[in-house]
Parts: structure tokens; sequence; C-alpha cells
């Protein structure tokens, strides 16, 4: 018997459930805004509008803010943990970059159908799958760096992504429709009437998978350590946010023929980080929630600050033993897409079913909830029936998630990894 087998390969890091209930966490939670998108009579409103909103209505589309962000940054987090469970670089990059075009593709031609149950060949947007997507592409080839270096990539590019706020494309010589996808949220057209239009711009959301998957690096800790660490490190990005936006009071225009030098200047001193600076309202609650009012579209500095400390914060919460309660979240956790690929038909098709009920039509047949007019009086239902549906809708998830979390179990098949 030789050494080659006496000696014991080293065991696989097994996988960190504090991962997957924080992500089954933000599905649940993104559930409830998408709920209050297709059932809430106040479909017209904004409700961080802080004009027009009530602070119930707030605080129920602001929690929903922490989904985004700490999605896709463990995202680049589960990367690198493929990565250490064995995958090789090349592997890896290669998982990445398909699954990113594939994520790209689904939000564009599936995710439209599913929101919006119609096709328009001219008229195009993306949402969130469209940033994972190519944030994923971008990591197909980052994963070939030092992952120190991915890193401080990712955090320089959320730190500064900012100062490239007021430019327009015109000022950078590049495309419209290149600025929305990388920058500036709208529509453009692409060409010959064709419109492509996004919230998701990609420049702070690949920061954000880049510091995720850097982030993954603390996680190999061992767990005493390791939660010190996160309870730290969560603790220091959200004072950093409560620092920097304490600052962020007021901005000063800047005329379209500025100097682009000047451009950072007049950002950094007038408060950076977000182009929504926060001022003192008529109640102190009405003026927290202009505090907390920061900038989604596209994701600033102050808003991932806002969202990632204390969703780190949560992750050292939950690196323990959490009981049989956690189970479903668990579940939800790791099969984020399959949840998603069911939640949206089922609560667009359940306010369409609801409409019929009361109305006998609905406007939601064959458009989303943004693009709704003259609706009947009476349209929608109250905030306190949107939050009976999110918890009707969850129930309604678990099953089938459980099994298809056992069939992922089951059948090691790489393409069920795509799902």
């Amino acid at each position: 018997m030789g050494e080659k087998d006496v000696v014991a390969k080293p065991a696989k890091p097994s996988r960190i459930e504090a991962v997957d209930l924080l992500r089954g966490l933000v599905m649940v939670i993104m559930a409830l805004d998408h709920v209050r998108d297709f059932f809430g009579n106040q479909l017209l409103q904004d409700p961080t509008n802080l004009k027009t909103t009530s602070p119930e209505l707030f605080f129920t589309r602001w929690i929903t803010h922490y989904c985004a962000p700490t999605f896709i940054f463990l995202a680049g987090t589960g990367a690198f943990l493929q990565g250490a469970r064995g995958k090789s670089k090349s592997e890896l990059s290669w998982f990445l970059f398909t699954r990113g075009l594939w994520l790209a593709f689904f939000e564009v031609v599936c995710n439209r159908i599913f929101w919006m149950f119609n096709f328009d060949f001219i008229h195009h947007g993306a949402g969130v799958f469209w940033a994972i997507g190519w944030a994923m592409v971008v990591l197909s080839w980052l994963v070939y760096l030092p992952t120190a270096l991915v890193a401080i990539i990712g955090v320089e590019i959320i730190a500064l992504h900012n100062l490239l706020d007021g430019f327009s494309a015109s000022q950078l010589h590049m495309r419209d429709w290149l600025w929305v996808i990388l920058h500036k949220p709208g529509d453009a057209e692409v060409v010959n009437g064709i419109t492509f239009g996004t919230g998701y711009c990609l420049i702070p959301w690949i920061g954000v998978m880049a510091a995720g998957y850097g982030f993954g690096a603390l996680l190999q800790l061992k767990p005493r350590i390791r939660r010190q660490c996160l309870l730290f490190l969560g603790v220091v990005v959200t004072t950093l946010f409560v620092i920097l936006r304490l600052d962020n009071v007021q901005d000063v225009p800047i005329a379209s023929n500025v100097d682009l030098s000047q451009v950072a200047t007049k950002r950094f001193a007038n408060g950076y980080g977000d182009p929504s600076p926060w001022q003192f309202e008529t109640t102190g609650l009405r003026t927290f929630l202009s505090f907390l009012n920061c900038t989604k579209y596209p994701a600033s500095l102050l808003y991932l600050l806002m969202t990632l400390g204390p969703a780190i914060i949560l992750l050292a919460i939950f690196d323990r033993p959490l009981g049989p309660f956690a189970k479903p979240l668990l579940v939800f956790g790791r099969v984020p897409m399959f949840y998603y690929i069911l939640h949206i038909p089922l609560i667009h098709g359940g306010a369409v079913l609801l409409d019929f009920q009361r109305f006998g039509w609905s406007p939601l047949a064959n458009h989303g909830p943004w693009d709704l007019k003259n609706l009947p009086p009476g349209y929608g239902v109250n905030l306190g029936y949107v939050y009976l549906i999110w918890i009707g809708v969850v129930v309604v998830l678990v099953l089938p998630c459980r099994w298809f979390d056992e069939v992922k179990r089951r059948y090691r098949s790489p393409w069920l990894s795509y799902v």
C-alpha cells in the first residue's frame, strides 16, 4: 500500500445554511413587493413619494429594498463557495458565463411574459435577472484574478460609481441605450424604433456581485471567528451608511455644459453617495422616512450600504442552528429561481382571477401593473389584504419548492443548477 492510499483527501467544505436561510428570507420578502404590485389599491402611486405615501405603505416597499442587493451579493458569495467546494476556475467561469447569459435571456423573454402576460417585439424592458445575468458574465472573467483583488474591484465600483451621476450619454460619447444599460435608468431607442429600458443598470450590480465573491472568503473561517467577523463588518457598513447619509442633505444641479472634471467635485462637496438627498419634513417620522429613502435605480452607494450592512449582520445571526421553523426558508433559499418562476405567474394570475370575480374583466389580463389606466372604482385591495395574500402565496409555494429541492438533491444533473 503506497502513501497515496493512506493519506486522506481533505473534506470539501459543507454547505453554509446561513446563506440559504438569508437568501430564502429575502425571497419571501420579495413576494410581498410583488403582491403589492398586482393587488394593492394604490397601484398608480409611488410608495416612496413622501408627499403622497403613508408610513405603512412606505415601509412595505422599503423593506423589500433588501431583496435585490442581498440576493446579488449572495450570488457572488455562492460562486466563491462553488469554487471552494471543488469547481476549477475554468469550470466555475464557464458555469457563470452560461448561466449569466441564460438569466439575461430569461429576463427579456420569459419573465416579460410572466409579468405582462404579453410580448412586445418593439418595446423591451429588463429587471433584476438582467442585472444578475450580466454581472455573472463579468464575474466569469474576474474569477481568474486573486479573490482579494476581485473584492477590491467590487468595493471600488460600489464606492465610486455615483461619480457618474449627472453625466449624459452625449457627454460620454456613447449611445443613449448603452448608457441606460450601464448607469442611467430609463428607455432609449436601440434601432429603427425598437426601444430598451431598465432600472437595473449594470455598473453597481457588477460591483455588488464582485464584492460578494470576495466576501465568500470570510465564510471559510471557523464558525466562531466567522460570526464575529461578519457581525463586525455588518456594523461597520451600516455605520458608514449613517455617517455618509447624514452629510447627504443637499445637492447642486449640474448644468449640461459643465466641465466633466467639476462633476465629481460637486458630488463630493454636497454629500456624496446618493443623488436624492434627505431633508427635514413636517414631522420627525417623515424626516426619518426621507433619511431612509435612498435611490435604487441605479443602486446608489448609500442604498447599497443601507441594505448590505444589515444583511451581513443577519447572516452572522443566522450562522447557528435555528430549529425547525427555519426549514421553509432554507428550502426557498436552495431553489430561489424555481421559487421566482412559480410566484410571479401565481400572483399575476391570482390578481386577474380576483378582477374577473369583482368586475367581470381585468386590466391585468394582458398588462403588467405599471401601465394600467382607467381603473374601475374600488380597484385593488387595501394593505391588510395585501399582507394576507402574501402569506397565502408563500404557504402555497412551500410544497412545490420542497419537491424541487428534493429533485435537485436526488438528481445531480448539471442542468438543474441553471434553475
